[in-house]
């Protein structure tokens, strides 16, 4: 052996013994690794509490004014003005169209003077009949002249009722030369205009009127959802005051929230045939006139109060093949289940679930992609406000 083989030998040894020390520390750091592998996986998860909660349910509505008069004449004759601005605002028994009335106020001095006329007649026959009467307990007059006064007298009186009746007929018809709005509200487009020849109750109207505020809703509903309704009142599930009118707010066309809260006013007692649609009515304030008719709103109306209600974060429900939904909660052994849930709405970013959770469950929320049922865990609790806005 040469010199520099003799000395490769140590070299060799210290090498051996360098890699025999590595082995030896990576063999005493694998406890630790497998230790860190085996520690259960960490989840998020919300504690479900049951609560009140007040369902609503949107449909579909469409605003119609709450009263809406159509202005006819109810004597004919020419326009001689119009009195309001169309598009403007009118109070009940203004004045809108003014007609030509020299014939009616003729009509009525004819029916003052003739009315004069005969209660002057009846005066003189009522004089008349006072004498006859007197004279015929004097043997004065004959009974057939004093049965003639008293005649006469009656029909005096009945001159004067019927003269009465016809200058009150001539004071309407004079006061109808005035066209007055029967109610306040918003006046429409005219017609017509001043000099047109109209007639006593014309099938066309000369204007309309509406008034605004307040304002109906006319909202349908489906003959399933309102027999659900009942039914989860009769049986529990829902509470609602019995002499309370349903809150009703307003999504409007564009998206943004109606201000003021209306009152559910009635429902139909029949069924649409063509849409087995209910149609109920909502009346709402409506000061500045922000609702025109016939606007398409979303009617959000309420349905009740669930005492017991259980929502559950939307993160926390997953669909299975089926289609079914289920959720991951962890029981008391800190181990995950799996349940299948009835889900009847979405709340808030939340599920409201009818069955398969109670209050006091701990459904996972974060992390549900790394266990499986039967699976070890640690939990974190998370804010439901947090897991709702994720």
């Amino acid at each position: 052996m040469t010199l520099d083989g003799r000395r490769s030998v140590p070299a060799l040894l210290c090498a051996f013994a360098l890699v025999l020390a590595l082995a030896g520390c990576e063999s005493s750091d694998t406890p630790g690794t497998a230790s860190a592998a085996g520690a259960p996986p960490e989840v998020g998860v919300v504690t479900l509490a049951a609560r009140p909660t007040t369902l609503t349910t949107e449909l579909p509505g469409r605003t119609s004014p709450y009263r809406i008069a159509e202005v006819r004449p109810q004597v004919g004759g020419i326009i001689e003005a119009r009195l309001f601005e169309e598009g403007g605002y009118v109070s009940a028994g203004e004045v809108l169209y003014q007609l030509d009335a020299e014939l009616y106020q003729a009509a009525y001095d004819s029916a003052e003077a003739a009315l004069a006329r005969s209660r002057a007649a009846r005066e003189r026959a009522r004089l008349k009949a006072t004498r006859y009467a007197d004279l015929l307990t004097a043997n004065a007059v004959s009974q057939e002249d004093h049965d003639d006064a008293q005649a006469a007298l009656k029909e005096a009186v009945a001159t004067v009722a019927v003269d009465e009746a016809a200058l009150a007929t001539a004071r309407i018809n004079l006061a109808y030369t005035r066209v007055t709005s029967p109610i306040e509200g918003r006046v429409g487009r005219s017609v017509v205009t001043q000099g047109a020849l109209v007639t006593a109750n014309q099938s066309l109207a000369l204007v309309t009127v509406r008034q605004l505020d307040p304002i109906y809703v006319d909202i349908t509903q489906s003959s399933a959802q309102l027999l659900g309704l009942r039914q989860a009142l009769d049986d529990g599930r829902l509470s609602r005051a019995a002499d309370a009118q349903p809150q009703v707010r307003l999504i409007l066309e564009d998206g943004s929230t109606y201000p003021l809260v209306g009152r559910l006013a009635f429902s139909e007692v029949t069924v649409d045939p063509s849409t087995g649609a209910v149609t109920m009515r909502a009346t709402f304030p409506n000061p500045d006139h922000l609702l025109l008719p016939g606007m398409f709103v979303r009617a959000l109306v309420e349905e009740g109060v669930r005492e017991q209600a259980i929502l559950v974060p939307q993160q926390g429900v997953r669909y299975d093949r089926r289609g079914q939904p289920t959720a991951l909660v962890v029981d008391g052994d800190d181990r995950v289940a799996q349940r299948e849930l009835v889900i009847d709405r979405a709340i808030d970013g939340q599920w409201l679930v009818d069955a398969g959770l109670e209050d006091g469950d701990r459904v996972i929320v974060e992390g549900s992609q790394k266990v499986r049922p039967g699976a070890q865990v640690r939990t974190v609790e998370v804010d439901p406000l947090a897991a709702t806005n994720d």
